[in-house]
């Protein structure tokens, strides 16, 4: 039943951590676009495997912000490319319709991402240089360009954030409890064989 448990504990919370947090938003669709924000239709990522070089960033915003994005934008397909080339750029693509956003327009550099599908007739693109970025840094950029609005957590999902936090507190402490008394059974063990050896040479003195 513990394992059960514990498994069902870390089920919840990947499940909550998708709904809620950094890059929980929607993006304006074809229904909600704005002359300032028009729809944005797709996003692509590439950075490097390993995350030195720049690309420590780029890999937590892939971690920590995408899957928000795809959970709240099923709709818009977002694809990922991984490269092996650690001085290589780390770049994001956003794919509006019929036209880029005011943010884009003014914000964005020139550079293109060899990796990211080329737009349709109907898309423009703008491309985000995000090497040596943190993830909140990408995701700021992007909710600038984009006006994606966050999604904040209902009174549920905060009182189920409360309760994990709690768990994860007393997990904490449960650990440090659990290591205390196997240091004090490794302690008076070590105490004991050290009694043993002094009785042993006591026993062998003439």
């Amino acid at each position: 039943m513990p394992n059960f448990m514990k498994r069902l504990r870390k089920l919840k919370t990947r499940i909550i951590n998708v709904r809620v947090g950094t890059g929980a938003a929607i993006f304006p669709s074809a229904a909600t676009a704005t002359p300032e924000f028009p729809a944005v239709t797709r996003l692509h990522l590439t950075y490097a495997r390993k995350i030195y070089g720049g690309h420590q960033g780029a890999r937590h915003f892939w971690r920590n912000c995408l899957a928000r994005l795809k959970y709240h934008n099923p709709g818009v397909p977002m694809t990922v490319k991984q490269t092996d080339i650690q001085d290589g750029p780390a770049s994001l693509t956003v794919y509006f319709a019929e036209k880029l956003s005011n943010a884009a327009s003014v914000n964005t550099s020139t550079a293109k991402d060899e990796h990211a599908p080329a737009p349709s007739a109907s898309e423009k693109t703008a491309t985000v240089d995000i090497r040596n970025l943190t993830y909140t840094d990408i995701w700021n950029k992007v909710k600038n360009m984009t006006g994606a609005q966050e999604v904040a957590p209902t009174a549920q999902e905060e009182e189920e954030l409360q309760k994990i936090g709690q768990q994860a507190q007393k997990a904490i402490k449960d650990r440090e409890r659990i290591a205390a008394i196997r240091q004090k059974k490794l302690d008076h063990e070590k105490m004991l064989a050290a009694a043993k050896g002094e009785a042993a040479k006591l026993s062998q003195a003439p």
